[in-house]
């Protein structure tokens, strides 16, 4: 029995940033390539991964916005998850074998804030030979994969927030729920380790859900199922403006003969106050030109929007 070959699906140019709710069990890149897919979007990526047993806010960058992605990596992040006490695993999570079990010790809200007081701040983790963190060129999972275990130099992160709470899940009294607010580097599944450790029985992370990223929160994004059920104008609909990535910029408009230079690549003079993060942004229409950053009243141009992205975005605008 032959079955007739899949439709071609007809590229086209789309620019903007897409809130993905992440669905369980898809990697950060397989719900990249079906959001593309139901965009028929030309160019894309991801503004940093997700493991596929997460869940959440991955913010997806389409077109023009690709150009601004790697800013948004040092976003500070809020998770929840849920970590098991007394069960290892050779990941630090629920796909791993477990590799030791260990008795709970009773737990009193007295036990948790002692411990929550010891990972506030600036912290030290090590990373886990389970992350796409490289060595030597290679993704630490695929030393993991072969059964090896490399040094790995310690690294710090800071914890802003760190709430810890008894977890009301049934089959699982040994549980607890953590809420955390970090800084771009973290790994939650070491977090877990650690705080397990330190509780003196160990623990994987069985549940992990990401809240928010930056100035993006969960209750702003759509899932891959409401994407594929909308009409096509809808799912367009759902993109934000490329700029929605620079939140943290200082803005500056320019007219449009300096608008048209420093988009060709020139300095441009004015009375503008030193500033290392710099969206700029032409007047008529008004429109992102790109990135900069100002150091004695001059302004010296970083990622800048090409002309074809540029006619592209105000074409759609007109439209």
């Amino acid at each position: 029995m032959t079955t007739a070959p899949r439709a071609r699906v007809q590229r086209r140019p789309v620019h903007g940033v897409l809130l993905l709710d992440k669905p369980l069990g898809l990697s950060s890149n397989q719900a990249l390539q079906k959001a593309k897919w139901l965009l028929r979007a030309e160019k894309a990526g991801h503004t940093g991964t997700l493991d596929p047993l997460a869940t959440g806010v991955l913010p997806l960058c389409f077109g023009a916005a690709t150009k601004f992605s790697g800013l948004h990596l040092d976003a500070d992040k809020t998770y929840e998850a849920t970590l098991q006490l007394g069960v290892r695993t050779a990941t630090g999570d629920a796909e791993g074998e477990v590799i030791e079990r260990r008795p709970v010790p009773a737990l009193v809200a007295a036990d948790l804030q002692a411990v929550r007081q010891r990972f506030v701040g600036r912290i030290t983790q090590v990373p886990p030979m389970h992350s796409a963190l490289k060595k030597d060129g290679k993704a630490l999972y695929e030393y993991a994969r072969q059964g090896l275990e490399v040094e790995r130099a310690p690294r710090e992160v800071t914890i802003f927030e760190l709430n810890l709470a008894p977890a009301s899940v049934e089959h699982a009294p040994t549980a607890i729920n953590m809420l955390v607010t970090c800084s771009k580097g973290t790994y939650i599944r070491t977090l877990g380790e650690d705080i397990g450790a330190a509780l003196g029985c160990g623990g994987h992370l069985t549940r992990l859900r990401r809240m928010a990223t930056g100035p993006f929160g969960v209750a702003h994004c759509c899932s891959l199922a409401e994407l594929e059920a909308m009409e096509e104008s809808a799912r367009l609909a759902c993109l934000l403006l490329p700029e929605a990535l620079l939140s943290d910029h200082t803005p500056i408009v320019l007219g449009g003969e300096d608008a048209g230079r420093f988009l060709s690549g020139m300095r441009r003079r004015g009375n503008w106050l030193d500033a290392e993060r710099v969206a700029v942004f032409g007047d008529q229409p008004r429109a992102l030109l790109g990135t900069a950053h100002v150091r004695a009243g001059e302004l010296i141009p970083g990622r800048l929007m090409s002309p074809v992205d540029l006619r592209q975005m105000l074409g759609a605008c007109a439209a």
